[in-house]
């Protein structure tokens, strides 16, 4: 019992190696079926889950009011989203581990917040920019770093923005 437990590392990797432990003790015929091996894996992994989720949700934030701000420079919410991008991000890097890297589908978290800031400038008669690339333009080491703002986030954005088309 005196190993180091990847609980430490953060509950993701933690729970699934319990997860995957579990699962071998429920195949040992010779263990008692009084637990109900199937369920309490699945709890398990749902613990790894919701911090993934946790992670996901406030990185997609960030992403959101990234793309609003690009969107509507000169909205009167800019204030406001710089705001958020910094709780968010705060929330995000806080609760980020990097065993979580290769359990977070990116190109999906790019996707979602795309079409989520799409759907939220509409409202407001605005619309994203032409030329957004269609993956994701961020690493995960980027997103999550402790510098990461704003402004990195507007920077990385314009570096990555295709020339919309010349129609002349």
């Amino acid at each position: 019992m005196d190993q180091p437990s990847l609980y430490d590392d953060g509950a993701v990797a933690w729970a699934m190696e319990q997860a995957v432990a579990l699962r071998a003790l429920g195949q040992r015929p010779k263990l008692s079926n009084v637990l109900d091996w199937h369920n309490v894996v699945e709890e398990i992994e749902s613990v790894g889950r919701s911090e993934i989720d946790r992670v996901e949700s406030a990185l997609s934030q960030v992403l959101i009011h990234i793309l609003k701000h690009v969107s509507a420079p000169m909205a009167q919410s800019t204030r406001s989203w710089r705001k958020e991008v910094i709780v968010w991000h705060a929330s995000a890097a806080r609760n980020y581990r990097p065993s979580m890297r290769q359990r977070i589908d990116w190109q999906r978290l790019w996707s979602i917040s795309v079409k989520l800031a799409d759907a939220s400038l509409n409202v407001f008669g605005e619309s994203l920019p032409g030329g957004l690339p269609d993956i994701m333009p961020f690493t995960p080491e980027e997103l999550t770093s402790l510098d990461f703002d704003m402004d990195r986030g507007l920077e990385r954005l314009a570096a990555v923005l295709k020339p919309a088309p010349d129609h002349h």
